[in-house]
């Protein structure tokens, strides 16, 4: 011993059961959060500026996630065709009527153009490995810039706002649903090779939340009939767990917890927009079949 004392320990993170930073992912959930209904209420444009940004860090992770297990995909013509596509067809969605090209021709111009140009540009890379370092970039396409494009399109739609608030908040209830009657509840495995947590207790949790937040504002905020908020909130519940269960393959076949750590107590941008980007395009289907104004 030298007589000397040891120093009192630093102040130590909160960490929920998760490992997760608490007070970081609440601080980051609420900045997320007043950000997307500032937008949403007063600038469209930056909304999909924030869902481009998004999307483009989720290639960015989506590379290297699939450079673990030897598929490298063309992340710079993905990120400028990602760029492209969503704010590409918001702007021509926003303009239907003039002069301005379709939003579908836009859209799959768009995608076109970025499909060929990650092809060219792995071509000097040679013929060992093409296959797989095109199916990534291929993938990687279909699942972000593709997928996420119905956001854009969700909200250039007549009262594209409320749509969207909609659909966040079928999605939010969604998990909160799952976590809390999972958390409490849960006791048989949904998907018990692919994610051990998720229970078919939670799911049915998931659609009770969901159904009432759907309902509630199909009828409020969109002024259709009741039954369309409760099609609308099923659909977004399944097709927001299978995204989630999507993501959750991908991460146990390259072997990693969270897409990155650039969200702080949440993970990656592909770790929070999983749901979403599986949930926007079936709902954007729903929305525009029965609630075209």
């Amino acid at each position: 011993m030298t007589g000397e004392q040891e120093a009192p320990p630093g102040p130590v993170a909160r960490k929920s059961r998760a490992g997760r930073d608490l007070p970081a992912a609440i601080m980051v959930g609420l900045a997320l959060a007043a950000t997307v209904v500032l937008t949403l209420l007063y600038w469209h444009w930056g909304f999909v500026l924030l869902v481009t940004a998004m999307l483009t860090l989720g290639t960015i992770e989506l590379h290297d996630a699939l450079k673990r297990i030897g598929m490298n995909s063309a992340v710079i013509p993905i990120v400028a065709g990602t760029v492209a596509v969503i704010c590409g067809s918001y702007a021509a969605a926003t303009h239907e009527g003039t002069d301005a090209l379709p939003w579908h021709s836009v859209l799959l111009g768009f995608l076109g153009a970025t499909t060929l140009a990650s092809l060219i540009w792995r071509m000097p890379g040679g013929a060992a490995g093409y296959v797989k370092d095109a199916a990534a970039s291929l993938f990687t396409i279909g699942y972000i810039p593709l997928l996420g494009s119905f956001t854009g399109l969700v909200l250039a739609s007549p009262n594209g706002s409320a749509k969207m608030a909609t659909i966040l908040l079928v999605v939010m209830g969604t998990d909160t649903g799952g976590y809390a009657i999972g958390a409490r509840w849960g006791k048989h495995p949904m998907a018990p090779q692919i994610s051990p947590k998720k229970t078919w207790e939670g799911l049915a949790g998931s659609v009770g939340l969901a159904s009432a937040v759907g309902i509630t504002l199909t009828v409020w905020l969109l002024d259709a009939p009741w039954w369309v908020g409760l099609l609308l909130a099923v659909s977004i519940v399944a097709a927001g767990t299978c995204g989630d269960l999507i993501e959750s393959l991908v991460k146990r076949d390259v072997g990693i917890k969270d897409m990155s750590s650039f969200l702080p107590g949440h993970g990656g941008a592909m770790d929070r927009l999983d749901s979403i980007l599986v949930a926007a395009p079936v709902a954007w289907l729903i929305m525009y079949l029965l609630i075209p104004n």
